[in-house]
Protein backbone atom coordinates (compact mmCIF):
# COMPACT_ATOMS: atom_id res chain seq x y z
CA UNK A 1 0.00 0.00 0.00
CA UNK A 2 2.88 2.35 0.75
CA UNK A 3 3.49 5.12 3.21
CA UNK A 4 2.88 8.70 1.98
CA UNK A 5 5.51 9.99 4.42
CA UNK A 6 8.19 8.05 2.53
CA UNK A 7 7.49 9.69 -0.81
CA UNK A 8 10.03 12.46 -1.31
CA UNK A 9 9.26 15.39 -3.54
CA UNK A 10 12.29 17.46 -4.49
CA UNK A 11 12.62 20.37 -6.84
CA UNK A 12 10.23 23.28 -7.45
CA UNK A 13 7.13 21.41 -6.22
CA UNK A 14 8.62 20.41 -2.86
CA UNK A 15 7.13 23.40 -0.94
CA UNK A 16 3.63 22.35 -2.04
CA UNK A 17 3.82 18.64 -1.18
CA UNK A 18 2.46 18.88 2.37
CA UNK A 19 -0.49 21.02 1.33
CA UNK A 20 -1.29 18.73 -1.61
CA UNK A 21 -1.21 15.66 0.62
CA UNK A 22 -3.54 17.28 3.16
CA UNK A 23 -5.99 18.28 0.43
CA UNK A 24 -6.30 14.88 -1.22
CA UNK A 25 -6.55 13.15 2.16
CA UNK A 26 -9.43 15.50 3.02
CA UNK A 27 -11.09 14.41 -0.23
CA UNK A 28 -11.13 10.81 0.97
CA UNK A 29 -8.11 9.37 -0.86
CA UNK A 30 -6.65 6.38 0.97
CA UNK A 31 -2.99 5.71 1.62
CA UNK A 32 -2.32 3.92 -1.66
CA UNK A 33 -3.84 6.57 -3.96
CA UNK A 34 -2.24 9.31 -1.84
CA UNK A 35 1.17 7.70 -2.45
CA UNK A 36 0.41 7.47 -6.17
CA UNK A 37 -0.51 11.16 -6.38
CA UNK A 38 2.61 12.18 -4.45
CA UNK A 39 4.79 10.02 -6.70
CA UNK A 40 3.21 11.72 -9.71
CA UNK A 41 3.96 15.08 -8.11
CA UNK A 42 7.59 14.01 -7.57
CA UNK A 43 7.87 12.99 -11.22
CA UNK A 44 6.47 16.33 -12.41
CA UNK A 45 8.92 18.17 -10.17
CA UNK A 46 11.89 16.16 -11.47
CA UNK A 47 10.75 16.77 -15.05
CA UNK A 48 10.59 20.52 -14.41
CA UNK A 49 14.17 20.44 -13.10
CA UNK A 50 15.31 18.53 -16.18
CA UNK A 51 13.65 21.10 -18.45
CA UNK A 52 15.07 24.05 -16.44
CA UNK A 53 11.51 25.17 -15.67
CA UNK A 54 9.81 26.46 -12.53
CA UNK A 55 6.38 25.67 -11.11
CA UNK A 56 4.89 28.75 -12.76
CA UNK A 57 5.78 27.32 -16.17
CA UNK A 58 3.23 24.50 -15.87
CA UNK A 59 0.95 25.77 -18.60
CA UNK A 60 -1.44 23.37 -20.38
CA UNK A 61 1.10 23.08 -23.19
CA UNK A 62 3.85 22.10 -20.72
CA UNK A 63 1.53 19.55 -19.12
CA UNK A 64 1.03 17.93 -22.51
CA UNK A 65 4.80 17.78 -22.97
CA UNK A 66 5.18 16.14 -19.56
CA UNK A 67 2.56 13.49 -20.35
CA UNK A 68 4.32 12.67 -23.62
CA UNK A 69 7.62 12.29 -21.75
CA UNK A 70 5.93 10.14 -19.09
CA UNK A 71 4.55 7.76 -21.71
CA UNK A 72 7.94 7.61 -23.42
CA UNK A 73 9.56 6.70 -20.10
CA UNK A 74 7.36 3.60 -19.85
CA UNK A 75 4.92 4.67 -17.19
CA UNK A 76 1.52 2.97 -17.39
CA UNK A 77 -0.54 5.05 -14.93
CA UNK A 78 -1.60 8.72 -14.74
CA UNK A 79 -0.98 9.37 -18.41
CA UNK A 80 -3.84 11.76 -19.14
CA UNK A 81 -5.05 15.21 -18.15
CA UNK A 82 -7.50 13.52 -15.78
CA UNK A 83 -4.61 11.86 -13.96
CA UNK A 84 -2.80 15.13 -13.26
CA UNK A 85 -6.02 17.09 -12.60
CA UNK A 86 -5.86 16.81 -8.75
CA UNK A 87 -2.27 18.11 -8.71
CA UNK A 88 -2.97 20.97 -11.10
CA UNK A 89 -6.14 21.89 -9.22
CA UNK A 90 -4.18 22.22 -5.98
CA UNK A 91 -1.36 24.21 -7.55
CA UNK A 92 -3.86 26.57 -9.15
CA UNK A 93 -5.79 26.98 -5.91
CA UNK A 94 -2.63 28.22 -4.15
CA UNK A 95 -1.78 30.40 -7.19
CA UNK A 96 1.45 28.57 -7.89
CA UNK A 97 0.35 27.72 -11.44
CA UNK A 98 -1.45 30.20 -13.71
CA UNK A 99 -5.08 29.48 -14.51
CA UNK A 100 -5.65 28.28 -18.08
CA UNK A 101 -6.59 31.07 -20.42
CA UNK A 102 -10.25 30.67 -21.38
CA UNK A 103 -11.04 30.62 -25.08
CA UNK A 104 -11.94 33.94 -26.61
CA UNK A 105 -15.59 34.68 -26.01
CA UNK A 106 -18.00 35.21 -28.87
CA UNK A 107 -20.95 37.61 -29.03
CA UNK A 108 -23.32 34.66 -28.62
CA UNK A 109 -21.54 33.37 -25.51
CA UNK A 110 -21.45 36.87 -24.02
CA UNK A 111 -25.22 37.25 -24.39
CA UNK A 112 -25.86 33.75 -23.04
CA UNK A 113 -23.62 34.32 -20.02
CA UNK A 114 -25.47 37.52 -19.14
CA UNK A 115 -28.83 35.81 -19.73
CA UNK A 116 -27.86 33.00 -17.35
CA UNK A 117 -26.74 35.51 -14.71
CA UNK A 118 -30.07 37.32 -15.06
CA UNK A 119 -32.01 34.08 -14.60
CA UNK A 120 -30.07 32.99 -11.53
CA UNK A 121 -29.56 36.29 -9.72
CA UNK A 122 -32.50 38.47 -10.74
CA UNK A 123 -35.18 35.90 -11.42
CA UNK A 124 -34.06 33.37 -8.79
CA UNK A 125 -34.58 30.45 -11.16
CA UNK A 126 -33.09 27.05 -10.33
CA UNK A 127 -29.86 26.25 -12.12
CA UNK A 128 -31.40 23.28 -13.96
CA UNK A 129 -34.19 25.46 -15.37
CA UNK A 130 -31.66 28.18 -16.22
CA UNK A 131 -29.59 25.64 -18.15
CA UNK A 132 -32.68 24.64 -20.14
CA UNK A 133 -33.57 28.24 -21.01
CA UNK A 134 -29.98 29.02 -21.98
CA UNK A 135 -29.91 25.98 -24.26
CA UNK A 136 -33.03 27.16 -26.11
CA UNK A 137 -31.55 30.65 -26.35
CA UNK A 138 -28.36 29.20 -27.84
CA UNK A 139 -30.39 27.37 -30.50
CA UNK A 140 -32.19 30.61 -31.34
CA UNK A 141 -29.07 32.76 -31.43
CA UNK A 142 -27.17 30.27 -33.55
CA UNK A 143 -29.68 30.91 -36.33
CA UNK A 144 -29.48 34.69 -35.81
CA UNK A 145 -25.70 35.14 -35.76
CA UNK A 146 -22.95 35.30 -38.34
CA UNK A 147 -19.37 36.57 -38.58
CA UNK A 148 -20.64 40.13 -38.16
CA UNK A 149 -22.30 39.36 -34.81
CA UNK A 150 -25.82 38.77 -33.54
CA UNK A 151 -28.69 40.20 -35.55
CA UNK A 152 -31.46 41.03 -33.08
CA UNK A 153 -32.17 44.68 -33.80
CA UNK A 154 -34.51 43.84 -36.67
CA UNK A 155 -36.08 40.80 -35.07
CA UNK A 156 -39.83 40.40 -35.55
CA UNK A 157 -42.65 37.91 -35.08
CA UNK A 158 -42.00 36.53 -38.54
CA UNK A 159 -38.61 35.31 -37.29
CA UNK A 160 -39.94 33.75 -34.11
CA UNK A 161 -42.71 31.52 -35.43
CA UNK A 162 -40.59 29.53 -37.96
CA UNK A 163 -38.01 28.80 -35.26
CA UNK A 164 -40.67 27.47 -32.87
CA UNK A 165 -42.30 25.41 -35.63
CA UNK A 166 -38.99 23.83 -36.58
CA UNK A 167 -37.76 23.11 -33.05
CA UNK A 168 -41.08 21.74 -31.79
CA UNK A 169 -40.80 18.97 -34.38
CA UNK A 170 -37.48 17.96 -32.85
CA UNK A 171 -37.93 18.67 -29.13
CA UNK A 172 -40.53 18.97 -26.40
CA UNK A 173 -42.79 21.90 -27.41
CA UNK A 174 -43.19 23.16 -23.82
CA UNK A 175 -39.41 23.15 -23.41
CA UNK A 176 -38.93 25.33 -26.51
CA UNK A 177 -41.83 27.69 -25.81
CA UNK A 178 -40.94 28.38 -22.17
CA UNK A 179 -37.25 28.88 -22.90
CA UNK A 180 -37.79 31.17 -25.87
CA UNK A 181 -40.38 33.32 -24.11
CA UNK A 182 -38.03 33.82 -21.20
CA UNK A 183 -35.16 34.78 -23.50
CA UNK A 184 -37.26 37.22 -25.55
CA UNK A 185 -38.49 38.92 -22.36
CA UNK A 186 -34.87 39.31 -21.33
CA UNK A 187 -33.92 40.73 -24.75
CA UNK A 188 -36.68 43.35 -24.53
CA UNK A 189 -35.66 44.22 -20.96
CA UNK A 190 -32.05 44.78 -22.06
CA UNK A 191 -33.02 46.63 -25.23
CA UNK A 192 -31.63 43.98 -27.56
CA UNK A 193 -34.85 43.76 -29.59
CA UNK A 194 -36.96 46.60 -30.96
CA UNK A 195 -40.08 45.55 -29.08
CA UNK A 196 -41.65 42.88 -26.85
CA UNK A 197 -41.72 39.60 -28.76
CA UNK A 198 -42.54 37.06 -26.04
CA UNK A 199 -46.18 37.27 -27.06
CA UNK A 200 -45.25 36.26 -30.60
CA UNK A 201 -44.22 32.80 -29.41
CA UNK A 202 -47.14 30.49 -30.26
CA UNK A 203 -48.68 28.46 -27.49
CA UNK A 204 -47.83 24.77 -27.35
CA UNK A 205 -50.52 22.26 -26.53
CA UNK A 206 -49.77 20.82 -23.11
CA UNK A 207 -52.22 18.43 -21.55
CA UNK A 208 -50.28 18.29 -18.31
CA UNK A 209 -53.08 16.54 -16.39
CA UNK A 210 -53.96 14.09 -19.17
CA UNK A 211 -51.60 11.18 -18.37
CA UNK A 212 -51.85 9.12 -15.23
CA UNK A 213 -48.94 9.41 -12.78
CA UNK A 214 -46.86 6.27 -13.13
CA UNK A 215 -46.11 4.85 -9.70
CA UNK A 216 -44.31 1.65 -8.79
CA UNK A 217 -46.20 -1.15 -7.12
CA UNK A 218 -45.46 -1.77 -3.45
CA UNK A 219 -43.64 -5.06 -4.10
CA UNK A 220 -41.47 -3.34 -6.73
CA UNK A 221 -40.50 -0.67 -4.21
CA UNK A 222 -39.54 -3.38 -1.72
CA UNK A 223 -37.47 -5.10 -4.40
CA UNK A 224 -35.60 -1.87 -5.08
CA UNK A 225 -34.77 -1.38 -1.40
CA UNK A 226 -33.82 -5.03 -0.90
CA UNK A 227 -31.45 -4.86 -3.87
CA UNK A 228 -29.11 -2.72 -1.76
CA UNK A 229 -26.55 -4.80 0.13
CA UNK A 230 -26.41 -2.86 3.38
CA UNK A 231 -23.31 -4.75 4.47
CA UNK A 232 -21.34 -2.64 1.97
CA UNK A 233 -20.63 1.08 1.78
CA UNK A 234 -22.33 1.38 -1.61
CA UNK A 235 -25.38 -0.47 -0.33
CA UNK A 236 -25.81 1.71 2.76
CA UNK A 237 -25.57 4.89 0.69
CA UNK A 238 -27.94 3.69 -2.02
CA UNK A 239 -30.47 2.38 0.52
CA UNK A 240 -30.51 5.75 2.31
CA UNK A 241 -31.04 7.64 -0.95
CA UNK A 242 -33.80 5.32 -2.17
CA UNK A 243 -35.54 5.52 1.21
CA UNK A 244 -35.58 9.33 1.06
CA UNK A 245 -36.92 9.29 -2.48
CA UNK A 246 -39.68 6.80 -1.69
CA UNK A 247 -40.75 8.11 1.72
CA UNK A 248 -40.40 11.87 1.27
CA UNK A 249 -40.98 12.17 -2.48
CA UNK A 250 -37.86 14.26 -3.02
CA UNK A 251 -36.52 15.25 -6.40
CA UNK A 252 -33.12 13.91 -7.43
CA UNK A 253 -31.60 17.39 -7.19
CA UNK A 254 -32.96 17.84 -3.66
CA UNK A 255 -31.31 14.61 -2.52
CA UNK A 256 -28.04 15.67 -4.14
CA UNK A 257 -28.19 19.12 -2.49
CA UNK A 258 -28.84 17.79 1.03
CA UNK A 259 -26.09 18.88 3.43
CA UNK A 260 -25.09 17.62 6.87
CA UNK A 261 -26.27 20.84 8.49
CA UNK A 262 -29.74 20.36 6.98
CA UNK A 263 -30.55 17.47 9.31
CA UNK A 264 -31.88 18.42 12.74
CA UNK A 265 -31.64 15.14 14.62
CA UNK A 266 -33.07 16.49 17.87
CA UNK A 267 -36.14 18.04 16.26
CA UNK A 268 -36.54 15.16 13.82
CA UNK A 269 -36.63 17.49 10.81
CA UNK A 270 -34.75 17.94 7.58
CA UNK A 271 -34.31 21.06 5.45
CA UNK A 272 -35.00 20.53 1.76
CA UNK A 273 -33.48 22.89 -0.80
CA UNK A 274 -36.07 22.96 -3.56
CA UNK A 275 -36.40 24.85 -6.81
CA UNK A 276 -34.70 28.23 -6.89
CA UNK A 277 -34.01 29.76 -3.46
CA UNK A 278 -36.88 27.89 -1.79
CA UNK A 279 -36.22 25.86 1.36
CA UNK A 280 -38.72 23.77 3.34
CA UNK A 281 -38.62 21.78 6.56
CA UNK A 282 -40.07 18.28 6.53
CA UNK A 283 -40.48 15.75 9.35
CA UNK A 284 -37.80 13.06 9.31
CA UNK A 285 -39.51 9.66 9.48
CA UNK A 286 -37.87 7.10 11.74
CA UNK A 287 -36.97 4.69 8.93
CA UNK A 288 -35.43 7.49 6.88
CA UNK A 289 -33.43 8.66 9.90
CA UNK A 290 -32.16 5.14 10.56
CA UNK A 291 -31.06 4.71 6.94
CA UNK A 292 -29.27 8.08 7.00
CA UNK A 293 -27.56 7.31 10.32
CA UNK A 294 -26.30 3.95 9.02
CA UNK A 295 -24.76 5.64 5.98
CA UNK A 296 -23.23 8.51 7.96
CA UNK A 297 -21.78 6.29 10.69
CA UNK A 298 -20.63 3.27 8.72
CA UNK A 299 -20.25 4.44 5.14
CA UNK A 300 -19.67 8.08 4.40
CA UNK A 301 -16.63 8.60 6.58
CA UNK A 302 -15.08 11.99 7.22
CA UNK A 303 -14.31 14.33 4.35
CA UNK A 304 -14.40 18.04 3.64
CA UNK A 305 -17.52 17.81 1.45
CA UNK A 306 -20.63 19.23 3.19
CA UNK A 307 -23.07 17.05 1.23
CA UNK A 308 -24.75 14.09 2.90
CA UNK A 309 -24.39 11.86 -0.14
CA UNK A 310 -20.94 11.66 -1.67
CA UNK A 311 -18.98 9.47 -3.98
CA UNK A 312 -17.80 6.31 -2.27
CA UNK A 313 -14.42 6.48 -3.98
CA UNK A 314 -12.10 9.47 -3.89
CA UNK A 315 -12.37 12.27 -4.58
CA UNK A 316 -15.24 12.27 -2.08
CA UNK A 317 -17.31 14.94 -3.77
CA UNK A 318 -21.05 15.41 -3.54
CA UNK A 319 -23.29 13.53 -5.95
CA UNK A 320 -25.10 15.36 -8.73
CA UNK A 321 -28.73 15.02 -9.75
CA UNK A 322 -27.83 12.63 -12.61
CA UNK A 323 -25.76 10.67 -10.10
CA UNK A 324 -28.82 10.17 -7.87
CA UNK A 325 -30.89 9.05 -10.85
CA UNK A 326 -28.11 6.64 -11.82
CA UNK A 327 -28.42 5.01 -8.38
CA UNK A 328 -32.14 4.43 -8.99
CA UNK A 329 -31.47 2.97 -12.43
CA UNK A 330 -28.78 0.65 -11.05
CA UNK A 331 -31.16 -0.55 -8.32
CA UNK A 332 -33.77 -1.38 -10.99
CA UNK A 333 -31.23 -3.50 -12.84
CA UNK A 334 -30.23 -5.34 -9.67
CA UNK A 335 -33.88 -6.01 -8.82
CA UNK A 336 -34.69 -7.19 -12.34
CA UNK A 337 -37.22 -4.39 -12.88
CA UNK A 338 -37.73 -2.08 -15.87
CA UNK A 339 -35.47 0.95 -15.49
CA UNK A 340 -37.11 4.10 -14.11
CA UNK A 341 -35.75 7.48 -13.09
CA UNK A 342 -35.79 9.12 -9.68
CA UNK A 343 -38.93 11.14 -10.45
CA UNK A 344 -40.94 7.92 -10.71
CA UNK A 345 -40.28 7.38 -7.01
CA UNK A 346 -41.73 10.84 -6.32
CA UNK A 347 -44.95 9.74 -8.02
CA UNK A 348 -44.78 6.54 -5.99
CA UNK A 349 -44.51 8.44 -2.70
CA UNK A 350 -47.54 10.60 -3.58
CA UNK A 351 -49.61 7.58 -4.63
CA UNK A 352 -48.74 5.70 -1.43
CA UNK A 353 -49.78 8.71 0.68
CA UNK A 354 -53.06 8.90 -1.18
CA UNK A 355 -53.75 5.21 -0.62
CA UNK A 356 -52.95 5.65 3.07
CA UNK A 357 -55.73 8.25 3.39
CA UNK A 358 -53.90 11.56 2.94
CA UNK A 359 -55.82 14.27 1.10
CA UNK A 360 -54.46 16.24 -1.84
CA UNK A 361 -53.61 19.29 0.27
CA UNK A 362 -51.45 17.17 2.59
CA UNK A 363 -49.72 15.50 -0.34
CA UNK A 364 -49.07 18.91 -1.90
CA UNK A 365 -47.42 20.06 1.32
CA UNK A 366 -45.07 17.07 1.40
CA UNK A 367 -44.22 17.41 -2.30
CA UNK A 368 -43.95 21.21 -1.85
CA UNK A 369 -46.10 22.06 -4.84
CA UNK A 370 -46.77 25.75 -5.44
CA UNK A 371 -50.32 25.07 -6.65
CA UNK A 372 -52.92 22.50 -5.67
CA UNK A 373 -53.60 22.10 -9.40
CA UNK A 374 -50.24 20.37 -9.72
CA UNK A 375 -51.19 17.91 -6.99
CA UNK A 376 -54.66 17.30 -8.39
CA UNK A 377 -53.28 14.89 -11.00
CA UNK A 378 -53.04 12.28 -8.23
CA UNK A 379 -56.82 12.37 -7.77
CA UNK A 380 -57.05 10.19 -10.86
CA UNK A 381 -55.21 7.31 -9.19
CA UNK A 382 -57.61 7.25 -6.23
CA UNK A 383 -59.81 4.62 -7.84
CA UNK A 384 -61.86 3.95 -4.72
CA UNK A 385 -63.06 7.56 -4.49
CA UNK A 386 -63.57 7.86 -8.23
CA UNK A 387 -65.71 4.72 -8.38
CA UNK A 388 -68.06 6.21 -5.80
CA UNK A 389 -68.86 9.18 -8.05
CA UNK A 390 -68.76 7.37 -11.39
CA UNK A 391 -72.04 7.56 -13.31
CA UNK A 392 -73.47 4.51 -15.07
CA UNK A 393 -72.95 4.38 -18.83
CA UNK A 394 -76.09 5.49 -20.69
CA UNK A 395 -78.03 2.49 -22.00
CA UNK A 396 -76.30 0.03 -19.71
CA UNK A 397 -73.67 -2.52 -20.68
CA UNK A 398 -73.36 -3.31 -24.35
Amino acid sequence: MGNPSRVRVVGPLAPYAAGFRAEIEAQGYRRGPVCDQLRLMAHVSRWLVGQSLDVGDLTPERVKEFLVARRAAGYTLWLSNKGVAPLLSHLRSVRAVPMPVPPASTPVEDVLAEFRRYLLEERGIASTSANSYVHVARLFLTERSDTAGIRLDGLGAADVVPFVTKQCRLRNPSYIVCGLRSFLRYCHLRGLTPGPLAGAVPAAANWRLAPLPKALEHDHVQALLESCDRRTTFGRRDFAMLTMLVRLGLRAGEVAALELSDIDWRAGEVVIRGKGPRTDRLPLPADVGEALAAWLRRGRGSCACPNVFTRVRAPRLGLTSPGVSAVVTAACRRAGLPEVNAHRLRHTAATEMLRAGSNLAEIGQVLRHHSLLTTSIYAKVDRASLSAVAQPWPGGMA
